[in-house]
């Protein structure tokens, strides 16, 4: 981040100062972009700091400005490097479609459908792991808090909780394309270990954290009954006309319950479809998996609006 003339004259003059300014120069950019940007500038003027020992904030500040940057300039050069890195990393487009029939019909062709698709499969797994992660280290934690190693214990969970927070943050961001945050929460440094340890405790995002994963258990399983029971009916749907137009199957063969491919001692694999309604079941079948794929992306967009509201902070920097 090159800056050839520099002003330091309006330059803040200690590091809680400098990433104040610059939250508030990245006002209205994306909550993650934002924790990314403040994480990344409190970890270089920190290093700084370290390297020139009796040196004050203002002085290394200033040092550092030719080449790391003013607030303002910092926030350019994060916004600008956001739309260059969100372009080359999204997906290709379809092509876009003005009538009703291209807009229904070119989900199939949207490469996020099949990635939230994909999350959607995976989150019943993901879910189950979060939610025993939480329930027993939280329970474990608190259970030995009045023994001595109980609060060590609570701590390090707490700490892995926001790991875990952004591993599923990189999971929702290339799978659901929600902009997460690629750094943790980085505003402590200059504080003591015992306000370290209390912000954790205190900072809401860290219980919006914890509510997220619990939750991730009933989603997941919402999720993963409702991809695979629509898409299971909807392809059935599909190969029962088929299978009996090319005599892999027998019409009107009578199922147990209502299935559409069923085994008969009779005349073998059959179908509960008669032959003059298997047309009708076609077409059934494949508008039902058009539809399937439409609620896919729309539950994956919601899940990221959500996944974004309880895993990025969005309260202001202190």
């Amino acid at each position: 981040m090159n800056s050839p003339q520099m002003n330091t004259s309006h330059l803040p003059t200690s590091i809680p100062a400098y990433l104040e300014h610059l939250r508030r120069a990245l006002a209205g950019a994306d909550p993650a972009l934002v924790q990314d940007a403040l994480y990344d500038a409190e970890e270089y003027l920190r290093s700084e700091l370290a390297e020139q020992p009796g040196r004050s904030e203002a002085e290394v500040i200033a040092a550092v400005a030719s080449s790391y940057g003013a607030p303002d300039e910092v926030a350019d050069i994060y916004r600008d490097t956001e739309v260059t890195v969100q372009t080359a990393l999204r997906p290709p487009a379809p092509a876009p479609r003005t009538s009703l029939a291209g807009r229904f019909f070119g989900v199939a062709a949207d490469p996020r459908t099949y990635s939230s698709l994909f999350y959607m499969v995976l989150s019943l797994a993901t879910g189950i792991f979060y939610f025993t992660w939480v329930v027993t280290g939280f329970s474990v934690s608190l259970g030995l808090v009045f023994v001595l190693i109980g609060i060590p214990l609570l701590i390090l969970f707490f700490g892995s909780v926001r790991v875990l927070s952004l591993v599923e943050g990189r999971l929702v961001e290339v799978m659901l394309g929600e902009r997460m945050p690629r750094r943790p929460l980085y505003a402590a440094r200059g504080r003591s270990w015992l306000q370290r340890i209390g912000d954790m405790f205190t900072d809401v995002r860290t219980w919006s954290t914890l509510l997220y994963m619990l939750m991730m258990l009933p989603l997941g399983i919402v999720y993963f009954t409702v991809s695979v029971t629509a898409f299971s009916i909807a392809l059935s749907m599909i190969a029962a006309p088929l299978m009996v137009w090319v005599g892999l199957a027998a019409p009107g063969v009578t199922a147990y319950g209502w299935t559409f491919i069923s085994w008969s001692e009779r005349s073998g694999l059959g179908t509960s479809v008669p032959l003059w309604a298997t047309p009708l079941v076609l077409m059934a079948g494949v508008l039902m998996l058009f539809v399937s794929l439409h609620l896919v992306r729309g539950i994956g967009r919601v899940h990221g609006l959500v996944a974004k509201h309880l895993l990025v902070r969005t309260a202001q920097y202190s």
